[in-house]
């Protein structure tokens, strides 16, 4: 997860900086380690047949989803960039194997040369980005490949008005618009999916309870994917690349 920049003048990042430095200060933990679960799973599924011997991902919290990326043999150089200090250390605490260089950075700029890496994920972190088209950018200056990741809240029960929350989600995605987005930053999507959360991760959370809500989910998504995805949020992947520049081979 990365946090919006704090610029001044701009009401939506007062605050969250701060809020975001400490957001990692107790570590691992088991509700990430099992979300991460589901997230590597739409990594591999839309990425495994594609270059991935370099990997960067930004945003990387406190490291969970590159501890399973590794744990899975999933990239031989496995580099991370994240905004929070707590996330930072977290990330340095794992000794996740693999891992090539882990930077703090402001959330905007990234000090890597242009296509360094074979496939840069963004996993869960527009949703939170103050300039998301901005971050979309410059991961994909860095990347060959692009891997995005964004829960799908834009549904039928989203609330009209916006309201602060804990998780700092500000921008809010359905599978057309998240489609869009990246196209509209010069992006050619190759691969896209709609996949729901890790069940064990919402089962940890939310009990028996959670668990028939999943089940629910999941029976919805495969009967009917459109309408399910106007009802319950899933999470939507796609795989991407930078447009070919015009005359090129």
């Amino acid at each position: 997860m990365t946090a919006p920049r704090a610029l001044s003048g701009t009401a939506v990042a007062k605050g969250l900086r701060q809020h975001y430095d400490t957001y990692y200060a107790g570590g691992a933990s088991e509700w990430r380690r099992l979300g991460a679960l589901a997230k590597a799973a739409n990594v591999l599924a839309l990425c495994a047949a594609r270059p991935h011997a370099s990997l960067l991902e930004i945003g990387a919290g406190e490291g969970a989803l590159l501890a399973r990326l590794a744990e899975l043999g999933f990239g031989e150089a496995l580099h991370a960039a994240e905004i929070s200090a707590s996330g930072v250390r977290a990330i340095r605490a794992r000794g996740i194997p693999g891992l090539a260089s882990l930077v703090r950075f402001d959330g905007e700029t990234l000090p890597y040369a242009d296509a360094r890496f074979d496939l840069v994920v963004l996993s869960h972190v527009l949703e939170h980005a103050e300039h998301p088209r901005r971050l979309l950018a410059e991961a994909a200056r860095v990347a060959r490949t692009l891997f995005v990741e964004v829960p799908l809240e834009d549904t039928w029960r989203l609330p009209r008005d916006f309201t602060p929350a804990a998780v700092g989600h500000i921008n809010f995605y359905s599978p057309a618009s998240l489609r869009r987005f990246v196209q509209t930053c010069g992006l050619e999507v190759l691969a896209e999916r709609v996949a729901l959360p890790s069940r064990d991760a919402v089962a940890w959370r939310s009990g028996r309870r959670g668990a028939i809500a999943h089940a629910l989910k999941r029976c919805l998504l495969h009967a009917a994917p459109r309408l399910a995805t106007r009802v319950f949020t899933y999470h939507g992947a796609l795989v991407c690349r930078r447009l070919a520049k015009p005359g090129a081979s």
